[in-house]
């Protein structure tokens, strides 16, 4: 093994699964990964999460986080305000094949929702006292806990396999998308492209100790980058870019673009933009 010296170049939450993310300066690692992130959720009638896959005008959504609410905006909509501190009954909710503790978000977030995406929607809140567990097949005897992600806490990327993509998806006659379609916490710089796909840990110094990562799985990506975040079509020349270069054979060939990471050490302390970090690399 061996140890690069990288840099945190950009942070992202993702408040509500599926929507549209924020970009941040600093982000509080929890147990869960990002304090917020993944932290509401869409479901239908029956508790099952709904993301992108089947509603790509979830793309739309834009959430803003200020001191004491979370505020969501989409077109031809007012406003909707969610108090952070603020929840209703008690419920559960499905993620995957997990079912999880969960709070209701009440009739007005409902509507808003259903009104915008023409369906019958209920939000949801990830209840913090519920432990969701990641699969210990990539986590060993770590106990990863994860909120309404899909399975683990945080993706990291790398800045420089962003630019590789757009190079490859340029010379293919498409034109240039942002990180944001792959949905990133961590955007590390100073890495080679796609230089992340072995590192084995990753130690960020902050001014309350370190923060200690573990990368456990490349993430195996579905037809959300494919969605254009600012009109909500569907394309293919994303999947159809990394078809001819990302076919992981650790995935049995699964599209690959980033890492699923673990939180090893560090709750409570916050990550922060232009933060150096660590990266043990196991070739």
């Amino acid at each position: 093994m061996s140890d690069l010296v990288c840099r945190i170049a950009g942070l992202h939450l993702y408040p509500v699964k599926s929507l549209a993310g924020v970009s941040v300066g600093e982000a509080l690692v929890i147990e869960t990964g990002f304090e917020l992130d993944r932290a509401w959720m869409l479901v239908d009638e029956h508790g099952d999460m709904l993301t992108q896959r089947e509603l790509p005008r979830m793309a739309l959504v834009q959430p803003r986080l200020r001191a004491d609410d979370l505020v969501l905006r989409a077109p031809g909509m007012l406003a909707l305000h969610l108090h952070l501190d603020a929840v209703e009954q008690p419920t559960r909710a499905r993620v995957w094949d997990d079912e999880v503790k969960a709070y209701d978000m009440g009739e007005l977030a409902a509507q808003w929702f259903s009104d915008f995406l023409g369906r019958k929607l209920r939000l949801v809140r990830f209840d913090p006292e519920h432990k969701r567990v990641v699969d210990p097949k990539w986590t060993g005897e770590v106990e990863a806990q994860a909120a309404f992600s899909d399975g683990f806490p945080l993706l990291v990327a790398g800045a420089a396999s962003m630019a590789d993509f757009n190079t490859r998806l340029a010379a293919r006659g498409g034109a240039p998308v942002g990180i944001e379609r792959f949905r990133p916490n961590i955007v590390l710089e100073g890495l080679a492209a796609f230089e992340e796909d072995h590192i084995d840990a990753l130690t960020i110094d902050t001014d309350e100790g370190e923060v200690r990562l573990k990368l456990v799985k490349p993430c195996v990506r579905c037809t959300i980058p494919d969605i254009d975040p600012a009109t909500a079509e569907r394309g293919t020349a994303v999947g159809d870019t990394l078809a001819s270069f990302r076919a992981d054979k650790r995935m049995g060939g699964g599209l690959t673009f980033g890492m699923n990471a673990i939180v090893l050490e560090g709750v409570e302390r916050p990550l922060k933009v232009g933060q150096a970090a660590r990266a043990r690399v196991a070739f």
